[in-house]
């Protein structure tokens, strides 16, 4: 019997060897079958371009940039501001980031974005090829204007703006002409958790520039010890002294124990000094390292702590740190979905949500936790036990990709929530300098009220903050797309800095790096 022109024999030994060849090429298949060779790696199909996000996440900072702006500044928009900051106080407090879309430089904040942004390198800069230099550059932007502001022994400069003025005007930082007032934390004044952070930024940054500038390096560190003895001598929260200057804008709610924990933390893991563990093994229940509180975030660093420390007891076989492995399981297990003690909540269309304000900062902080913590866990080999259920790392970086295909365009909407990524992204940002014409397209001076006009209107912001990721859906995956809605439209320094290393991770997983 013929057909198609083969005999039955032939066309059967073709089948059999398309079929073994199926059965041994799991990647035929993407998702489908499952190759033990790359066992940690996804499959090839990607419904994303990580590489491209994660060079637009990283450029983004440039837009963020205050001070003198360099000859490479790829954000051509943007000009140079704030260029006597600190002046009232007679200091030097010229550089830094604006933290979101107002004009006023947070330490607090700030501190937080360079720590993660430094904990992206340090995990996932091997990844990064071509855009390692451009994370770096990004980091050292933050920590020159750190080092300015923690120069003075004893005073650590914590802020520059009236954010209540500032807020009182809608203009470019190239315009701003609200007072620079400079609030400061000494020990009349202390400010332990902005403190902590600062410290927390410089050790983790040492650790970032260690093999390429050594000097450098060896200055953070130095500066990072001095600053977190100063923190933990002189105890207090900041948002009690400079209560009508930081809140509610950063506002300490979660007490500053969680960054004394986390500072030294990073210490410990930047200096190896044997101090720094007995410090958190003296110290670490009181500062509160079993507490059963979830969210990270610019405030709270409990959890960022926990999965830090476990590193050091997983990796480097640390014994003395072997409760941290428990607390970080627990708050992996409060994350996972159906999982016994599963707390967390996810809108229909999936996304993690904490909380009405920026919620996508804990959608991109919990997502680099649960790749970092598969990384040490597979390391160690080990799994996460959810009240019997053996939780893979696997299954983390699965539940960390689908937050991030969200976040790009994978929801209801089919909205990336990443200025400039995809064809459909949020056009009307809160963002002044975004919102309103650019110097070049408009040279004249924007007046402090003259731009609520724009604020309020309906048209598109004319200059792309490219890379920018903003507050995101509210629990029912809805986004209305308004300038005025702070809430949901407002970008931030610490929304990007750890999806900076997330999206590394995937880019080097989907072979697009």
């Amino acid at each position: 019997m013929a057909l198609s022109g083969f005999s039955f024999p032939l066309v059967f030994l073709l089948f059999s060897c398309f079929t073994t060849l199926l059965l041994c090429n799991a990647n035929a298949f993407p998702g489908r079958y499952h190759n033990p060779i790359q066992r940690h790696r996804h499959p090839r199909f990607a419904s994303h371009n990580y590489r491209d996000a994660l060079t637009k996440s990283i450029l983004f900072f440039e837009g963020q940039r205050s001070g003198k702006l360099p000859s490479n500044q790829r954000i051509s928009w943007r000009r140079d501001s704030g260029l006597s900051d600190g002046s009232a106080l007679h200091v030097d407090l010229v550089g830094g980031y604006y933290d979101a879309g107002d004009n006023v430089k947070f330490g607090f904040p700030m501190a937080f974005t360079t720590t993660m942004l430094s904990w992206s390198v340090i995990e996932f800069g091997g990844l990064m090829k071509g855009e390692l230099q451009n994370a770096k550059e990004a980091i050292r932007w933050a920590t020159d204007y750190l080092l300015k502001a923690t120069a003075h022994p004893g005073t650590i400069y914590v802020q520059v703006g009236d954010a209540n003025k500032d807020h009182a005007c809608w203009e470019r930082p190239e315009d701003m002409d609200t007072p620079r007032s400079v609030f400061k934390i000494d020990q009349n004044t202390p400010g332990s958790e902005v403190a902590a952070e600062t410290a927390a930024a410089l050790a983790a940054a040492s650790l970032v520039f260690r093999r390429s500038d050594r000097t450098y390096s060896k200055l953070l560190a130095r500066r990072a010890i001095s600053v977190f003895e100063f923190a933990d001598k002189h105890r207090g929260a900041y948002s009690t002294g400079l209560k009508k200057y930081v809140c509610p804008f950063y506002c300490d709610y979660s007490g500053y124990q969680d960054e004394l924990l986390w500072a030294a933390a990073w210490l410990q893991k930047a200096t190896k000094n044997p101090t720094y563990l007995n410090y958190i093994q003296a110290n670490g229940q009181i500062l509160g390292a079993a507490e059963f509180d979830n969210t990270f975030g610019w405030d709270n660093k409990h959890v960022g702590a926990r999965i830090l420390l476990s590193k050091a007891f997983l990796i480097q076989k640390v014994r003395s740190l072997h409760d941290y492995k428990g607390h970080a399981d627990s708050f992996i297990c409060s994350i996972i979905p159906g999982a016994s003690y599963s707390s967390a909540q996810y809108t229909p269309g999936g996304l993690l949500f904490k909380m009405n304000d920026s919620n996508m900062q804990y959608v991109t902080s919990t997502s680099f936790l649960l790749l970092s913590y598969a990384k040490y866990l597979t390391t160690a080999r080990q799994v996460v036990n959810c009240g019997g259920t053996a939780i893979t790392p696997k299954r983390l970086r699965a539940i960390a990709k689908r937050q991030v295909d969200y976040l790009l365009g994978d929801n209801p909407l089919k909205m990336s929530y990443m200025v400039g990524y995809g064809p459909r992204y949020p056009q009307r940002i809160h963002h002044r300098g975004s919102s309103l014409p650019s110097i070049a397209a408009h040279p004249a001076k924007i007046q402090c009220s003259s731009g609520f006009s724009v604020m309020r209107s309906q048209s598109p912001n004319p200059n792309i903050l490219v890379g920018a990721v903003i507050g995101g859906p509210d629990q029912h995956d809805r986004f209305p797309d308004q300038r005025s809605d702070y809430e949901q439209s407002e970008p931030a320094t610490y929304i990007n800095a750890p999806l900076v290393g997330t999206l590394a991770y995937l880019a080097h997983s989907f072979g697009q790096m």
